[in-house]
């Protein structure tokens, strides 16, 4: 059986990568979409697709699973928002997300869908982990090694301190 998860993984952190490891006991494939994959280059989405397919290849490859990593880009169409993601994904037989639109949207087009318990949400939360970046606070413990290295490799975290200033200006 393969599923289908979907994040942004602005960046991809040790939540995420429970939920997989949760997934991953129950499927034998599993399709990663990369969501608002047209998006980088901003306080809430400063990486690239490309960026964010290194992260999360790099942070599942250690387990004992197949995945598929997929950039999603995003369509201003809900209602055809599953037939976007079939459209771009090999086929999965069950979609995982606590998102509500998400699961409204996948229950509407028929697909089963299961959530998952959030995994400390508190401090797991890709807006916390950024606000951790731009204000210099401790946020390498929160992702997984490999990462970090894909961060650094990008000079990701100037990149957001960056972009956080030009959004605190006003500046475009």
């Amino acid at each position: 059986m393969r599923g289908f998860y979907i994040g942004r993984y602005q960046p991809f952190h040790h939540g995420h990568r429970h939920m997989i490891e949760e997934i991953a006991e129950e499927v034998d494939e599993l399709v990663l979409g990369i969501g608002s994959a047209g998006n980088s280059h901003t306080t809430r989405n400063p990486f690239t697709a490309g960026e964010r397919v290194l992260m999360v290849t790099k942070a599942v490859e250690d387990l004992d699973i197949t995945t598929y990593v997929v950039p999603i880009e995003d369509l201003d169409r809900n209602s055809v928002w599953v037939s976007h993601v079939r459209s771009m994904t090999p086929r999965f037989d069950v979609a995982y997300s606590n998102n509500p639109l998400v699961v409204r949207l996948f229950e509407e087009a028929g697909v089963e869908v299961k959530g998952s318990p959030m995994f400390r949400r508190e401090v797991l939360e890709g807006a916390e982990l950024r606000e951790r970046m731009i204000h210099g606070r401790d946020w390498v413990d929160l992702v997984p090694e490999t990462v970090v290295d894909v961060i650094e490799e990008v000079d990701g975290v100037e990149r957001i301190r960056r972009i956080a200033e030009s959004d605190a200006t006003g500046e475009e």
